[in-house]
């Protein structure tokens, strides 16, 4: 065999924090500044505050045995929304916001269920975004559903917290052990129960044991696992948290390894309980000597403020250069006029060697406040720059204002380079208040991401893309959670222009968006001629487009009232004797404050990345909490001397996506090009009628338990009522969406292109079937460096013992593959053999996994194993008899509401 290398991935990925800010910390085994917010579309109920807190309590006392008396909840606020009426105790969040939580309280959109779910796309140990519980499960009795509200708490935090995955499968309940008997997919086996299919009509219900399928051997379809309501086991709390004697995760010992769940796939096998004690909070931590936790939570009741921004930007002289000023100045004026809420307050700062206040705090009401404050937007460049200056008039501002600096937010723009940032932390730290740092050019100070890292704050870099400003600036929206109040970005082009020559584009406006729309048009040296047309062939002309009075070279258009739905289409020309470059900017807000539009947002896995170690670029997008499938999402990534890389983002459950059709597009970044800032834009596009909404149920969630057995008899939980994908509210038009996800730095990096030293990425969708006495494998091909390109060659190995093959890969009987030449990255790959040397009966139980190799020799990891059974078909059967009926009294004892479950 050719010698090959094989290359420990991800040297220092999963060590590092994802791209959103949290403000948790875990002191002393107790975990502080935890925050859950209500969205603002939560109509007001003491009752909500109080369950939460109960909530809170019990989990911290669950959690704390669970990990063996490790950690606790210490600290939690609840953010109350605006729209809650003022109470004395209602304190002012610093740093907190919605859009920031670590758990939100939101109604599910469409009715989608009151499951409590995490959304988490990360790899094994990366933490989660957040936590989503309904106001219907937090005020409503799901005791026999999901078992107490604390016990659920601690399932999902477990998901956000330490990148744990469930040990069920909805997908695949069921499969075959090693010892050929088929097992529910647990953890652990120890738990018991029984296996029947149900039957619910006119409010009763009957039960009949599950029949094995003729083609699978498994179960047929709709076979439900009813746990028994007394059990011994104590694992997992990521199984059935609702079983009263489950109060452990499971450990080496207890783990059912061949379980086909998303622990297993996305962790290699190892426990989640392995898992936790690797993660960063627990490497450091020692259990307790007490036997319960030292105190119970403590709560603060923050109440969300109406939003405070004032810009604190460069005027260096060093903004005079590569049209700085100009640039900034276009974006800053759009950011006033089509991305600032109205309602909120906005001031303004200039600053050089030294800061002047320009603008005093004024409430954005009308048109007239806006040309108040863009006429200040300086007009000259000159002088040395002193951040900490301009952050101290800032909060001077905001202070002169009657305003508290805690929760304000300042966007800070600066070029230039400042050692002494450190001088003023201690301050910033204190005032509470959030920091965007936007970045221009290769220069600006590298201490700048320390202020937004540290505030909660966005972070962007800007270079040589000319609409980069405009970008970072739009991403900047409100964080209340009040989504329909945010801006969308339709379209941000650059477009180099001839001399004399035209240029044409469409935008296509969709039906959950066009209130507040503009269309705006800059240029480098002379305004060119402008036409657009609407859907229903209405014509707006350059005569209609509102010139700046700042000679900032921008016009922009606001159409009244309601954008038209449908294709928009523009002209260009250039009609100056000079080649040109113009741009196209599109804003607009939701239609309706009832029907969340179409959103895409975008970040990397990690705001520092170490050469050679990949990142990850993720890009959600959905309406409201549905994922937004079959379209075409494409990321930007621009590296700090002005090089760009284009990556088409998959949604396909293989390389860096971690679960096919959820929304999230995915896609490992190694181009790196030296050392520095890089920044990353999102464009997400549905064309040719090819969107649509995912109506399944998300992943990541506490299990909906159907019954219990009880003293020998089932008892039902009210089934989930089977709804058919409703295909009107599944498709969506065609739309256009651009979105910033921010910068981020990359150390250790040579300049220029180098060759990558990855291996192809792991298989983690691999399949097996028998097809007569051959095996049919599938999955999705890998590249040559992870994924991008195409693998050299592929080995497989076959054994019939799961754990030598999981232990022992390279001892396997190897596959002849000599047929075989792998897939560009990405392309459906499919392989059959003949099992040989093995014999082949009834009940023959074969495990496959496969490796990847590439052009330099180097070796993936091993995929996931795959299981295949030969199985012929026995004569059916007789039909075993109807259990018992049981009344819909039983179903309907608990009052609970039904739960809507679409399939």
């Amino acid at each position: 065999m050719v010698p090959r290398l094989t290359v420990i991935l991800f040297l220092t990925l999963h060590l590092l924090p994802g791209m959103k800010s949290s403000m948790v910390n875990l002191i002393n085994n107790g975990y502080d500044g935890i925050v859950i917010a209500i969205n603002p579309s939560v109509p007001e109920d003491e009752k909500l505050i109080q369950n939460i807190k109960e909530m809170v309590t019990e989990a911290s006392t669950y959690l704390f045995h669970a990990t063996k008396r490790r950690v606790y909840f210490r600290n939690v606020s609840i953010l109350i929304p605006m729209t809650w009426k003022s109470k004395s105790e209602y304190l002012m969040p610093k740093q907190e916001s919605y859009d920031q939580a670590e758990v939100i309280v939101a109604n599910p959109y469409l009715k989608h269920g009151d499951d409590p779910y995490t959304l988490q796309y990360g790899r094994c140990g990366e933490k989660g975004q957040y936590i989503h519980f309904t106001p219907n499960f937090l005020l409503t009795n799901n005791l026999p559903i999901y078992g107490s509200r604390g016990r659920a708490f601690v399932h999902e935090w477990a998901h956000l917290r330490w990148g744990i995955f469930d040990e069920y499968n909805g997908d695949q309940p069921f499969y075959i052990s090693r010892r050929n008997t088929i097992e529910a997919t647990r953890c652990s086996t120890h738990i018991t129960g029984t296996n029947v299919i149900v039957k619910c009509q006119g409010g009763s219900c009957i039960t009949r044991p599950c029949r094995r399928d003729s083609q699978t051997g498994l179960y047929e379809a709709k076979c439900t696992f009813i746990p028994e309501k007394s059990q011994t086991a104590r694992e997992s709390i990521m199984f059935m948290q609702s079983l009263h004697s489950v109060t452990e995760f499971c450990t080496e010992k207890t783990h059912n390894v061949e379980a086909p769940n998303l622990q297993n796939k996305m962790c290699n096998g190892k426990s989640t309980w392995d898992v936790i004690m690797n993660s960063t909070d627990f490497q450091n931590t020692s259990p307790m000597t007490e036997m319960n936790p030292p105190t119970q939570p403590t709560f603060s009741l923050l109440k969300s403020k109406q939003r405070v921004v004032c810009l604190v930007l460069d005027k260096s002289g060093s903004m005079s250069s590569e049209d700085r000023l100009f640039r900034m100045n276009q974006a800053a004026e759009l950011f006033l006029i089509q991305i600032i809420e109205k309602g909120s307050l906005v001031g303004m700062v200039t600053f050089d060697s030294v800061a002047e206040i320009r603008n005093n705090l004024t409430k954005i009401t009308d048109d007239n406040v806006y040309e108040n404050i863009t006429a200040n937007l300086p007009q000259e460049a000159n002088g040395g720059t002193s951040i900490c200056r301009g952050l101290k008039a800032g909060f001077q501002a905001i202070i002169q204002s009657q305003q508290s600096t805690s929760g304000s937010e300042i966007i800070l723009l600066t070029d230039g380079e400042d050692n002494e940032i450190h001088s003023c932390i201690e301050e910033v730290k204190q005032s509470g208040v959030i920091i965007h740092t936007i970045a221009l050019g290769p220069s600006a100070a590298k201490e700048l991401e320390t202020l937004s890292d540290m505030t909660g704050g966005h972070r962007f870099y800007a270079n040589k893309d000319i609409n980069g400003l405009t970008n970072a600036f739009s991403r900047i929206s409100s964080r209340s959670g009040s989504i329909t109040q945010q801006t969308i970005q339709l379209e941000s082009k650059a477009l180099a222009i001839t001399e004399k020559k035209w240029v044409n584009g469409t935008v296509p406006v969709d039906s959950t968006i066009g209130n507040d729309t503009f269309f705006v048009v800059t240029w480098t040296i002379k305004k060119p001629e402008i036409l657009l047309q609407d859907p229903k062939g209405k014509k707006y002309k350059t005569s209609d487009f509102k010139e700046d009075k700042l000679n900032i070279h921008s016009a922009r258009l606001r159409i009244p009232g309601i954008a038209e739905t449908g294709t928009w289409t523009y002209s260009l020309l250039n009609n100056h004797a000079s080649p040109q470059i113009l741009t196209v900017t599109v804003t607009t807000r939701a239609r309706s404050p009832t029907t969340p539009p179409v959103t895409a947002t975008a970040h990397m896995s990690q705001n520092t990345a170490h050469y050679p170690s990949p990142v990850i670029v993720y890009a959600q997008v959905s309406q409201g909490f549905l994922p937004v499938l079959g379209i075409n999402v494409t990321a930007i990534i621009e590296t700090e001397d002005g090089h760009q890389v284009t990556l088409e983002l998959w949604d396909n459950g293989a390389g860096a996506d971690t679960v096919k059709n959820d929304g999230i597009y995915s896609r490992y970044f190694t181009d790196y090009r030296g050392n520095g800032r890089y920044s990353l834009k999102v464009h997400a596009e549905a064309r040719n009628n090819t969107a649509r909404l995912s109506l399944r149920q998300p992943q990541n969630k506490a299990l909906y338990i159907p019954g219990y057995i009880e003293n020998g008899k089932i008892i039902l939980n009210p089934p989930r009522p089977e709804v058919k994908d409703d295909l009107a509210k599944a498709e969506i038009e065609d739309f256009s969406r651009l979105t910033s996800g921010g910068s981020f730095t990359v150390s250790g990096a040579p300049p220029g292109n180098h060759p990558s030293v990855l291996p192809p990425n792991k298989i983690i969708d691999l399949e097996a079937k028998f097809k007569e006495d051959h095996i049919q494998l599938s999955w999705t091909a890998p590249g040559n460096v992870l994924d991008k390109g195409k693998a050299n060659s592929y080995i497989i190995r076959i054994s019939k013992s799961f754990l030598d093959l999981q232990k022992d890969f390279d001892n396997a009987t190897l596959v002849n593959t000599s047929s075989l030449k792998p897939k560009e990255a990405g392309s459906d790959e499919n392989f059959e053999f003949k099992p040989e040397p093995f014999r082949i009966e009834n009940g023959t139980n074969f495990y496959i996994a496969v490796q990847a190799i590439n052009e330099a020799n180097l070796t993936s990891e091993v995929s996931n194993i795959a299981q295949a059974i030969k199985f012929i078909p026995m004569p059916e059967d007789s039909v075993p008899a109807l259990g018992t009926k049981i009344s819909a009294i039983n179903l309907a004892i608990f009052a609970l509401a039904m739960i809507l479950s679409i399939v």
